[in-house]
């Protein structure tokens, strides 16, 4: 299976799943269509689904005009929003399995952001080769839509923070060498807020100095990997004493966590 990341609306990234057998591609929250029809042309691929993470515009807004020129394809996401993505087709829920090419995902429910959200594990291929974004041959890919992002994480629009907590937790439990598709290009904000909270984090400003060269150079700062996050994403860092001592709450990581998220809502 081969991975494409495609840049849509103001800080959107589609990502295009491509078979190892060359018959069709998987999408994965099209909130527009152009730039998936493009791609799909130049590949002289088909559309056989599109994989959802939750039901806001900017992820499903391309779903009507790609259905439209490829109208077997089937839509995937959680029967939670099943009234707002009235596009799906299938329903997914934790543990069920989605196969590409030579490679099967795992779904995983995460509420926080929305109720319904869902991300989409591939385990390590023990056959690939290396990759150089994370410095090992076998490595997974997590789809987390807007659970996760590059040194941040996604508002708290309809879930708790116990809730986002534990769904963040679970995305700690995988292995280090996950790569991590966010569907956001937040990373150089997100570093300058964490850098407002722990201003003397060496790992934060050392990250925060390498993606600044990359942005002035216009690259993208994803994918990123899990073993960089849980060093300088404050938001996996909920039980760090570093962070609960920044927020005024030892001992209490769902309460760090809370404050963190209110303080980046206002950053």
């Amino acid at each position: 299976m081969k991975i494409e990341r495609l840049s849509a609306l103001q800080s959107n990234y589609i990502f295009v799943l491509i078979s190892s057998a060359g018959d069709g591609a998987v999408v994965i929250d099209p909130g527009q269509a152009d730039p998936v029809l493009r791609r799909l042309g130049e590949l002289e691929l088909p559309l056989t689904a599109i994989w959802h993470t939750h039901h806001h515009h900017d992820h499903i807004g391309g779903d009507r005009q790609l259905l439209a020129r490829y109208p077997n394809a089937r839509v995937f996401g959680s029967a939670h929003d099943a009234e707002r993505i009235p596009t799906l087709t299938d329903f997914v829920a934790e543990g069920d399995s989605l196969t590409v090419g030579d490679r099967t995902a795992v779904v995983m429910e995460v509420p926080g952001h929305t109720l319904g959200h869902v991300a989409y594990y591939f385990p390590p291929a023990l056959d690939a080769a290396p990759d150089e974004a994370v410095g090992a041959g076998a490595f997974g890919d997590l789809f987390c839509g807007d659970t996760l992002f590059s040194a941040g994480c996604g508002r708290l629009f309809e879930g708790t923070p116990v809730q986002m907590v534990r769904s963040l937790d679970k995305f700690r439990q995988l292995p280090n060498n996950t790569r991590i598709w966010c569907a956001h290009e937040y990373t150089e904000s997100n570093l300058n807020f964490a850098c407002s909270i722990v201003p003397d984090d060496p790992d934060v400003i050392r990250y925060r100095r390498e993606i600044q060269k990359r942005r002035q150079r216009r690259e993208a700062t994803l994918p990123t990997c899990l073993a960089t996050e849980k060093e300088i994403n404050l938001f996996l860092r909920w039980d760090d004493p570093q962070v609960q001592q920044a927020m005024g709450t030892p001992d209490d990581p769902v309460r760090t966590f809370a404050r963190l998220r209110g303080r980046k809502d206002l950053f």
